[in-house]
């Protein structure tokens, strides 16, 4: 037990000197006030005072050998016997093909975690209530992404319930495109939850840098989004804070759904209470908390509208002061640049409609001619393929640091 007391104590004075504790010069690039959900954190990382594993271990080797792990795993499962390896096929893996060739293989599972079974690496991020750290867990050298948040300050910010409700919901999830948590524990002070690492951060910062994303990336994008939704939305949970912050890349460019600060599980699929971020709340929401005033499920489908948007103008098509926000999602007023497809169009239009029940189903959105005409017409967004030039996993590797 020293040797744990003296871990943690280690650990308390690391957790002082986080490299994203000054982060005005990136924020300066983008003017757009970020507004995370309450139970959110950033996994933005920067260049400086990097914090390296033992033995200097370059990230990109790790996350690839995760997944690599992952897919000999597979190979031996009977019940997935019948996919492809990772070498049966020559072609270029696109980004919703290469998700079903990132899902990590679980960390050993002990009767109980605690903080000296993991070396703790650089810092990933920081949010309102804590930081995400890389770590290794020791007994099987998995690599994985450590949240810490600190009771104090969950219990001044009253979202211990919102915590304890992400754990509740993200620990019963596994999907390609979902975040995945393999467990958590806690000690006096804090409370740590162990997620899958997702090798080339914050989707965020992705858009910014490319300002938009090109149709046949935002696309297969959102071929994975309505994947990941419909999973959600079968299992009667709501995500309720879909947003371009709340959305990691794994190490291959697959997306992942993470921060379910927000989420709930509503087996009538109905809820009345107000939640989420401004810019992309649909209007049944904004109409208040009244007792008759219930939304469903489908609130993540005018959120996947704005998200489809925002990928390819770089925007959110109800961006402007807050009053004049809520206004014009009240009305469904918003426009569409000239340089998007009629394709693209069409689809935002047929997410973005005032009366929930006559938004698309997520089924037709995985249909919809612009998603197939990107993501060559497979009915899953996470098991596409698409010919052109062959790229490996540690090209993709080497782009992301």
């Amino acid at each position: 037990m020293t040797d744990v007391a003296n871990l943690e104590a280690a650990f308390e004075r690391t957790t002082i000197h986080d490299e994203n504790d000054d982060q005005a010069a990136s924020n300066a690039a983008y003017q757009k006030a970020k507004k995370p959900s309450v139970a959110g954190l950033s996994t933005s990382q920067s260049a400086a005072n990097r914090m390296k594993l033992p033995h200097q271990i370059p990230l990109q080797k790790i996350a690839t050998q995760n997944a690599k792990t992952a897919n000999i795993a597979k190979v031996n499962l009977a019940a997935n016997a019948g996919r492809p390896s990772e070498h049966s096929s020559s072609h270029r893996r696109t980004l919703t093909e290469s998700a079903v060739y990132s899902v990590p293989s679980n960390p050993a599972t002990p009767k109980q975690w605690h903080l000296g079974m993991f070396e703790i690496g650089k810092p990933l991020g920081k949010g309102k209530f804590g930081r995400v750290y890389l770590a290794k867990e020791r007994a099987s050298g998995f690599v994985c992404a450590l949240k810490v948040l600190h009771k104090s300050e969950l219990q001044q910010g009253k979202v211990e319930k919102q915590v304890r409700r992400e754990i509740e919901i993200q620990s019963h999830l596994t999907h390609p495109n979902i975040l995945k948590l393999f467990g958590h524990f806690h000690d006096a002070k804090r409370i740590f939850l162990i997620l899958e690492f997702a090798g080339k951060g914050e989707l965020y910062k992705h858009l910014r840098k490319e300002q938009r994303f090109p149709e046949w990336k935002a696309a297969q994008y959102v071929a994975q989004m309505a994947a990941a939704l419909k999973y959600l939305h079968k299992k009667h949970v709501m995500h309720r804070d879909i947003k371009p912050e709340n959305i990691l890349v794994g190490i291959h460019g697959e997306i992942k759904i993470s921060d379910f600060g927000w989420s709930v599980h509503a087996p009538n699929n109905r809820r009345n209470t107000m939640c989420g971020t401004l810019d992309y709340l649909p209007p049944e929401m904004l109409r208040g908390g009244g007792k008759d005033n219930y939304y469903t499920e489908k609130v993540d489908l005018w959120s996947l509208g704005v998200l489809t948007y925002e990928f390819l103008v770089g925007e959110a098509p109800f961006e402007d002061t807050q009053v004049m926000t809520q206004r014009k999602i009240a009305r469904g007023e918003y426009t569409v640049p000239s340089f998007v497809s009629s394709e693209a169009r069409d689809l935002i239009k047929r997410l973005l409609v005032l009366d929930p029940e006559k938004r698309i189903a997520l089924e037709d959105v995985e249909r919809h001619p612009w998603i197939v005409k990107h993501c060559k017409g497979s009915p899953r967004a996470y098991e596409r393929t698409s010919g052109g030039k062959s790229r490996s996993s540690s090209d993709d590797s080497e782009e992301s640091f």
